[in-house]
């Protein structure tokens, strides 16, 4: 699944760790997602979603 996930967390200046400390996931997980190898829980969807701001669909495109 296409995603913005890299591009909003560089804009935060955050490191995959740093992100992946405040969705209390793996970093090794916030690359899965920023590469489209693993697709989130809808929980952890909506977590990222509160996290900056946007909505579920602004982030992440199914038929990316």
């Amino acid at each position: 699944m296409k995603n913005t996930l890299r591009d909003l967390r560089e804009d935060k200046g955050w490191t995959q760790g740093h992100l992946a400390d405040r969705l209390d996931v793996s970093r090794q997980t916030v690359n899965a997602l920023e590469t489209g190898k693993y697709d989130p829980s809808l929980p952890l969807a909506f977590r990222i979603a509160r996290l900056f701001g946007r909505s579920i669909e602004e982030i992440f495109d199914p038929d990316g």
